[in-house]
Order: C-alpha cells, then sequence, then structure tokens
C-alpha cells in the first residue's frame, strides 16, 4: 500500500490544481511543449517519490499533456523514472529554471529518458506562466510600440504607394486628354462631314433643277 502522510481527497486536489497548472503552460510555452514531445511519444512515466511530506505521485506524458495521479498506471509495472528528493528539493526545481537546482535532484531510469525529464524540468517554471499570461492580456509590445526602424520602414512604404498611386493619376489624366483630344477631333471630322454632304446635296439639287427646266 502507497505510504503517504497526505490524505487522498487532499492530495488529490493538490495534483487536479498541478495538472492544470502544467496542462496552461504547455499550450502557452511552445518550447515547454517541445521538451515535453519526447516524453509524449514514448508515454513516459515518471515517479516522484517526496520527502516531508511523504508522497508518491506518477507524471505519465502523453499526447492529452502530463496526467498526475497518486498511484501507477494500470498498464505499467514500473516507471520510467523515479525521482527522490524532499518537496522543496522538487518546487525549486519547478519553479525556477536554474541547472544547478534541477541536478540536485536524485532521478533512476535510462540515462537518456533522465536527461529528456531534466529538460523538461528546466524548462518548466511557473513563472513562465505568468509571462505568458502577461502577454496574452498585454498583447505584444512590438505590435503596441513599433521600434523607429518599423516605422520608418512605414514610412517608406506610405511613401512609395503615394507616389505609385500619383503615377497612376497622371497616367490616367494623359490618357483622359487623349481621349478628349480624339473626341474633339471625330467631333470636327463628323461637322465637316455634314457640310460637305450639305453642300454635295445642294449642287445635285440645283443640277437636277437645271436639268429639268432646260
Amino acid at each position: 500500500m502507497k505510504r503517504s502522510s497526505l490524505s487522498n481527497s487532499f492530495l488529490n486536489i493538490i495534483l487536479v490544481f498541478f495538472e492544470s497548472a502544467l496542462t496552461l503552460l504547455l499550450r502557452l510555452d511552445p518550447e515547454l511543449r517541445k521538451a515535453a514531445y519526447p516524453l509524449a511519444k514514448n508515454g513516459t512515466v515518471v515517479c516522484l517519490r517526496l520527502y516531508l511530506p511523504h508522497v508518491e505521485v506518477f507524471a505519465t506524458f502523453s499526447a492529452k499533456g502530463v496526467l498526475l495521479d497518486a498511484s501507477m498506471p494500470p498498464d505499467r509495472l514500473e516507471p520510467d523514472v523515479i525521482i527522490n528528493a524532499y518537496s522543496v528539493q522538487v518546487l525549486n526545481a519547478i519553479t525556477t529554471h536554474d541547472t544547478e537546482t534541477t541536478e540536485k535532484l536524485q532521478m533512476r531510469g535510462e540515462q537518456g529518458q533522465v536527461q529528456l525529464v531534466k529538460q523538461f524540468i528546466m524548462q518548466l517554471g511557473f513563472g513562465s506562466l505568468i509571462q505568458s499570461l502577461l502577454k496574452k492580456i498585454k498583447g505584444d509590445d512590438k505590435k503596441s510600440k513599433p521600434t523607429d526602424a518599423e516605422l520608418n520602414q512605414k514610412k517608406e512604404n506610405y511613401q512609395l504607394r503615394i507616389k505609385e498611386q500619383q503615377t497612376q493619376i497622371n497616367t490616367l489624366t494623359i490618357k483622359n486628354r487623349e481621349l478628349e483630344t480624339t473626341v474633339k477631333e471625330l467631333q470636327s471630322k463628323n461637322k465637316v462631314l455634314m457640310i460637305a454632304i450639305a453642300v454635295v446635296t445642294l449642287i445635285t439639287v440645283i443640277a437636277l433643277f437645271m436639268l429639268f427646266f432646260n
């Protein structure tokens, strides 16, 4: 039977809290997801044997995140990595990114798995959760406060667009004038043609009149 100085109900409440926090961290921190990926791919199970208080917690890495439980997963006979440490040591490790603090934790297991767990712990830091939340609330500083270089670039882009639009306007103005000139020329030619037709018609009428009355 698992030894524990904490009641099961209180321990479960704590585990639910930490599991929810881990899930939120994994959503907000892409680097933490990258560190958790190889562990989740292997379905790694980590056993934390904590002292003061004395409890055992099992962390199972999966595609759903990091699942915390007070007992071994039913489909596993033993964990991949075992961590023996005082509760304060573990808290210090997961709330900071300090390599020295993480190295002080006693870990047993296959060396590659142990190294992956260490990388995950070093990447894990609940301070990063606060930073990520602040970024979500305040938004990206680069977007709200663009740099001078970005402002200059935007200004140059606007000026270039204005020049392009002005060139297009000038081109359209020239084409419009050409069309107006063409219309005037056609109107003038049409007027001359009408006069010519009138003159020819008049000459024809006079010629016919003289022909019939002579």
